[in-house]
């Protein structure tokens, strides 16, 4: 019989998959004796059971009476006893933690007469009266689907005639009077009482939680966070305790370090008289968790007894929640904590240094998502105005916005393309939307470790909580600061990592670490300290990597900055970005050429332009591999766009002005160099083959450029890719023509010059035929952009902003193709390519420069594939460099790559590369 239920003492950290994240972690403070409240965990098994057939599992049931009988024999007292009930919390625990996306429901088992026992054993009757409050709110909402608006406004309501700031400032009568109207309310909207026996409350919680999985949050942010939706989450059952017992009582949030600059200490927030979902929700002022020590001292010190061991035996940032329950300590839940760019390498740095990690493991702490992060600029606040705002820093960045008041505006503006900040007093889980449509969010109330602090630090997001100076009017949509009144759409600057915001849209300036990446010395002491574990962590990158990181540049200063930033050569050198401008006409000329002789005169004036630039790019990357693609696009792209030219002929003609010669021979060319489907058409080596004298202008160009170079006494190592081969015919006519140019160029320079002619795989008949291109290709480099294209048959620049965000949304795929690699399609492609590749070519070098050479899922899936080296945008290979180390120090055995003389050739560049870190 399958197991669905398991208790504490049965479980460890090691069981995520079947308890959840917060069960196993539960199940494993218990194991090393820390103080847990009793209770046990229903599986993510019975989860995904009951989702998928809509009934729990039938052993469910009666494993569920077993253990809740365990718990009350351990309790001495049953749930829901009259006289001294015994009260039990219910949550939701994902194997990956979802904070705040999924359901809780606490104080189960309390009805009209078990809420008299509560208050008699505990001598507080507003206590109990509150815990009632609570368990009606919450179930009414959570279980039985009553809008949580409406039990918000009743309290609001009540609140105000009593002229109090909080629930917690009610008393008994007003609690009795708000429970009764949310239990009629709860009857008049579902046309269901509010169920009294405590069986019935649990099970009801439970299949809620479960049935929270599939909640719109939910699905959000498992979009959002790329979180597979066949997981399913586990819930726990577990013994309530209260922190809402009085000023000897309270509850918290602590983190074993500081999650937005990963400086050592404990860092977090504590609530005297509350219990933990006020901590959370934001909507009371928490004190920082230090106060506590003059609160409660030997609280205090078994916490931060606890923490220490806690964080000692994960060996990571431990994000902890607890509670006083009347001078004693519980400990309600640990998990690894979510963490800003900043402090994920500041905290892998010095856990290294302190020897509670090793070097390899402080790389698997960070990603390149988190150092792209931050790359990104910071405001210059160098005589900028007055601050409007001040709270707490909860989430670092720079980010600009205009202020909206609630997520559905934030949403609609950002789907409009507009930049904006989220205001709000305190944000709930329902903000989610609004959040992930954000630049950055601001509260009013709440500190580092509310609902919008965590999540927003999870997502990258910019946030600012706690600004108890301001004053946010939802309903007036406006803030007020400072003695300023700001309303909706006026654009403000947030930096989340001073906890400021001023009006107006601040300037940007360059992050001290991508100053760094650049080869700027620090400015100061703040400087150094957030570059020191990225120059640290970016050495162990280099030193652990198999995978070499050339660069996309297509100018010698894009070259230059690719180098500084730790390139080992250009993989993509794109020569049509040297025709546009100024040089478009002289495009022009070769297109409208009516002999041979034009022709020539029009390629004539091209080759030393083309030659200079490539001249300058072989200085910029000397000694290192530059492979240049010969002429991809189609001719018409250098051609004006044809209903503009035909409007312009029209025009002329109807006011019967003689013809422009030049627009009208440019029409006769557009007209008759025009294709249905250009990405198909006649481009790549069908133009080298179509267009008399092309290819020869740009191998001599290339040649004539190496010549230069090493006339200057430089060491150029060019390469020529023939870009969109389909048939190795295709590539023998190519390479015959390159070999008749080089050959030429070396005889009128005196001096042999040989460049490797290679192909990119952009199609999957080249990919699929690899081995009898490797025969003749000298290299492979992957065009995965255009073989994205070709395998899923998509135009990207027609299918992303059309039906992507539905197949997003529908699941059809977790990211979009063309941003992280298609592994079981376009991966199988590269797989196929690469080991039939080296089968005909023994160490066959083999590279990738489409876009995903700098996306980090598809580094890894690389470095497994074999691929001797990734290519990306300049600014992307710091990311690339560091994925490519993580990827070799977290597994995934590579396919056997090239070892070639050219390998060998630039081991020494690749030294030196390298150490730019």
């Amino acid at each position: 019989m399958t197991e669905y239920v398991y208790d504490f003492t049965e479980g460890d950290r090691g069981m995520a998959d079947l308890l959840g994240n917060k069960g196993a972690n539960l199940a494993e403070m218990t194991r090393l004796g820390l103080p847990v409240p009793r209770g046990f965990t229903i599986t993510t098994e019975a989860c995904r059971v009951f989702l998928s057939t809509g009934r729990p599992p039938p052993e469910l049931e009666g494993q569920l009476a077993e253990h809740l009988a365990a718990l009350e024999r351990a309790a001495g007292k049953r749930l829901g006893q009259a006289d001294d009930p015994l009260l039990v919390s219910v949550r939701s625990g994902a194997r990956v933690s979802m904070p705040g996306m999924m359901e809780t429901i606490l104080d189960v088992g309390l009805n009209d007469h078990s809420v008299l026992g509560l208050a008699a054993t505990s001598g507080r009757e507003q206590f109990a009266w509150d815990s009632y409050r609570r368990l009606v709110q919450m179930f009414g909402t959570t279980v039985m689907g009553v809008d949580s608006a409406l039990f918000e406004e009743t309290l609001a309501r009540i609140r105000e005639q009593h002229h109090v700031p909080d629930d917690s400032r009610l008393d008994v009568c007003d609690l009795v009077r708000i429970v009764e109207t949310f239990k009629d309310l709860i009857a008049e909207r579902t046309g269901r009482r509010f169920p009294h026996p405590a069986s019935e409350q649990l099970r009801q919680a439970v299949l809620a939680v479960f049935t929270s999985w599939n909640g719109e949050r939910a699905r959000v942010y498992r979009r959002r966070e790329h979180i597979p939706d066949d997981l399913g989450t586990a819930a726990t059952v577990q013994t309530m305790v209260f922190g809402n017992l009085g000023r000897d009582s309270g509850s918290g949030v602590a983190f074993t370090r500081d999650p937005a600059t990963g400086a050592a200490g404990m860092y977090g927030d504590y609530l005297p008289g509350a219990q933990g979902e006020d901590v959370v929700s934001g909507v009371r002022n928490t004190l920082p968790v230090q106060e506590l020590a003059a609160l409660d001292p030997v609280s205090f010190a078994q916490l931060r007894q606890y923490m220490d061991r806690l964080e000692g035996h994960y060996r990571d940032l431990c994000d902890i929640e607890f509670t006083i329950e009347r001078g004693t300590l519980w400990m309600l839940q640990t998990r690894v904590g979510k963490r800003t760019a900043q402090a994920a390498f500041t905290m892998a740095s010095d856990m290294a240094d302190e020897g509670l990690i090793t070097s390899r493991q402080a790389l698997t702490r960070v990603d390149g998502g988190q150092l792209a992060q931050l790359m990104f600029p910071r405001f210059d606040t160098t005589g900028t105005a007055d601050v409007l705002v001040r709270g707490v820093p909860a989430s670092p960045g720079a980010a600009v916005g205009a202020v909206v008041f609630d997520s559905a505006e934030a949403v609609r503006r950002a789907d409009a393309g507009e930049k904006v900040v989220l205001v709000r007093n305190e944000t709930t889980a329902a903000d989610l939307p609004g959040m992930i449509a954000a630049q950055a969010v601001l509260t009013a109330r709440g500190g580092k470790t509310s609902h919008a602090a965590v999540v927003a630090r999870g997502m990258g997001t910019v946030c600012v909580c706690g600004a108890e100076d301001m004053i946010v009017d939802a309903r007036a949509r406006c803030l007020v600061a400072a003695g300023s009144t700001v309303g909706e759409g006026s654009v403000v600057s947030v930096d989340g990592s001073e906890g400021v915001v001023r009006l107006g849209a601040l300037p940007l300036v360059e992050s001290d670490v991508m100053r760094h990446f650049d080869g700027a010395v620090p400015r100061d002491g703040a400087a150094r300290e957030s570059v020191r574990p990225v120059h640290r962590l970016m050495r162990e990158a280099d030193a652990a990597r198999r995978l070499r990181v050339r660069a996309n540049a297509d100018t010698p200063q894009d070259a230059a900055r690719a180098r500084r930033y730790g390139a080992e050569g250009i993989g993509l050198c794109r020569t049509e970005h040297m025709l546009l401008g100024d040089r478009r006409r002289l495009v022009e000329d070769v297109i409208l050429a009516r002999n041979d002789a034009e022709r020539g005169a029009a390629l004539g004036a091209l080759l030393p332009l083309q030659r200079a630039d490539l001249t300058g790019i072989l200085e910029a990357m000397d000694g290192l591999p530059v492979t240049i693609r010969l002429l991809d696009p189609p001719l018409h792209e250098f051609l004006p766009d044809l209903t503009e030219l035909a409007v312009r002929v029209a025009l002329r003609d109807a006011a019967g002005d003689s013809p422009d010669a030049q627009d009208t021979a440019l029409l006769a060319a557009v007209t008759r160099t025009h294709e249905e489907n250009p990405m198909l058409g006649l481009r790549g080596v069908r133009l080298g083959l179509v267009v008399p004298g092309l290819l020869a202008m740009q191998v001599r160009a290339i040649a004539e450029a190496v010549a230069e170079r090493r006339r200057a006494g430089g060491t150029p190592c060019a390469e020529i890719m023939v870009p969109l081969v389909a048939a190795v015919e295709e590539l023998r006519l190519v390479a015959d023509e390159v070999a008749r140019v080089l050959a030429a160029v070396s005889a009128e320079s005196g001096m042999d010059i040989a460049c490797p002619v290679g192909t990119m795989i952009e199609l999957p008949r080249a990919a699929l035929t690899a081995g009898e291109l490797a025969r003749d290709a000298e290299f492979f480099s992957f065009g995965t952009n255009d073989l994205t294209q070709t395998t899923w048959g998509f135009s990207r620049d027609d299918v992303e902003g059309a039906f992507f965000p539905a197949y997003l949304e529908r699941g059809v795929f977790q990211a979009s193709p063309f941003e992280t690699i298609d592994r079981d399609g376009v991966g199988r492609l590269v797989r196929i390519a690469v080991a039939e590749g080296r089968a005909a070519r023994p160490g066959l070098e083999i590279g990738v420069c489409g876009e995903h050479g700098g996306d980090p899922a598809s580094v890894r899936f690389f470095h497994e594939a074999g691929l001797d080296y990734v290519s990306c945008s300049p600014f992307r290979v710091p990311v690339a460099r560091l994925e490519a180390g993580r990827a070799a120090v977290l597994g995934g055995a590579p396919a056997p790559a090239a070892e070639s003389a050219r390998d060998s050739g630039s081991a020494g560049d690749s030294g030196s590369a390298r150490s730019a870190g």
